[in-house]
């Protein structure tokens, strides 16, 4: 083997394991990045990079590997002259496969990503160079290959090198470059992409509304005790929805005209509604919500019936996740303040409940509700509110305070009382 062929080689295998460096800090070099080297020298031919990708990573993958089968063909043919055919290609074999995997792939590819941006402003020159000169080529060698495989090509060829964001997203939580909880948040924002407004409203059952022909005192204390801002408003029934009424609005009329809020009707001072369909994905939904400022909106089925509402809050959330209450840690299921009052969470079993009061429940009365919070929703016909009260075997059932955005009952009172002494009431 003569110095020409050694040299030659190891100047081909140096090259190629530049231009795998070069392609490993390109397609790991950030935009932001790239913003900041735009006014260091090569800055300018990075900013084109950022634009064309696929026509620099292309090029340089294409000399790479003429670069490492020239060598593997240089290599081969010098070892022909001295070793048996077999002899000389399993060697070619060995030698190539060990100087490709370390020098071309494991070494200048942790350097490119160690440092991408010395490695990047290097590449892009010689990327630049090489796709002026050889561009046209690389484009007919992605035509043809594109042209062979089956199904729809690619425009820009599959040499991009650029993973999935999922799985960069997964790769850097692995590393620790990303905390979980940011992780998570990521895969949510994909998710809702695929999210249906319907997998995110709030179910009529769980809606807080009053009727048009309420007062303006009735509307501001259904506001006040349930915590919402803003209340749909029904006509004839829940499938007529006639507006929006936003306490802003009651409040400051009630306000300005003190008399008002005992002869004025909530339907004189509502806002129209905004209905949208239950399979509208969430996203979209999401990016009018911000367009047109609305923050709540009314959803409908396909038989344009009122199949629940959503609001802003409920799709941020769904990336975020659950917003909870500062007071809802800790809490007992069940306690007892003293012998004739206990508070107990909203979600204890009805049979659990009669476990700690000592009474007997017929099971065929409560076969269609689980829970204390089931319960008050059955007998009140509505969703409970703070200060909802029910009567049961002697004991009055009081809600309590509404917990979390959705301003779900989470607590409620429980006192012995005397027969008739309690009226169901909201």
């Amino acid at each position: 083997m003569t110095i020409v062929n050694i040299s030659a080689i190891v100047a081909l295998i140096a090259f190629a394991g530049f231009l795998a460096a070069s392609e490993s800090a390109l397609t790991s070099i950030s935009r932001v990045l790239i913003e900041e080297l735009e006014s260091k020298r090569g800055g300018h031919l990075l900013k084109k990079y950022s634009q064309h990708p696929s026509r620099y990573l292309n090029v340089l993958l294409l000399v790479r590997k003429i670069c490492e089968f020239t060598a593997a063909a240089l290599l081969a043919v010098a070892l022909l002259r001295e070793y048996s055919s077999a002899q000389a290609m399993i060697a070619t074999v060995v030698i190539m496969v060990v100087l490709s995997y370390v020098v071309v792939g494991v070494g200048p590819r942790t350097l490119g990503r160690q440092q991408p941006h010395k490695w990047a402003r290097a590449g892009i020159s010689v990327a630049y160079f090489l796709a002026f000169i050889l561009g046209p080529v690389t484009n007919l060698l992605i035509a043809i290959g594109n042209a062979i495989t089956p199904g729809k090509g690619f425009r820009g060829g599959p040499f991009t090198n650029e993973a999935e964001l999922r799985d960069l997203v997964d790769q850097a939580h692995e590393r620790g470059l990303v905390e979980s909880d940011e992780h998570e948040m990521i895969h949510s924002v994909f998710e809702l992409g695929d999210t249906l407004v319907r997998e995110l409203m709030v179910h009529r059952t769980d809606m807080v509304w009053i009727e048009g022909d309420k007062t303006l005192r009735q509307a501001l204390s259904l506001a006040l005790r349930s915590g919402y801002s803003r209340v749909p408003v029904v006509g004839e029934n829940l499938d007529k929805i006639i507006g929006i009424a936003y306490v802003k609005d009651l409040a400051k009329r009630a306000l300005d005209h003190h008399e008002a809020e005992t002869t004025e009707k909530v339907e004189q001072h509502m806002r129209p509604a905004v209905f949208v369909p239950e399979i509208k994905i969430a996203a979209e939904l999401l990016k009018e919500m911000q367009r047109d400022q609305i923050h709540l909106a009314i959803v409908v089925d396909e038989y344009g019936g009122t199949a629940g509402i959503i609001t802003i809050e409920d799709i941020i959330e769904e990336i975020v996740g659950e917003i909870t209450d500062e007071f809802d840690d800790g809490e007992e299921a069940f306690t007892w303040i003293n012998e004739n009052k206990a508070r107990a969470k909203a979600t204890l079993h009805i049979e659990d409940l009669a476990d700690e009061l000592k009474i007997e429940i017929d099971k065929e009365d409560f076969e269609d509700v689980d829970t204390i919070g089931g319960l008050m929703a059955q007998k009140l016909g509505r969703v409970p509110i703070a200060g909802s009260t029910i009567s049961m075997l002697g004991w009055s059932i009081t809600s309590e305070r509404p917990v979390g955005r959705r301003r779900k009952i989470s607590s409620v009172i429980i006192e012995r009382v005397k027969d008739g002494e309690v009226d169901e009431h909201e």
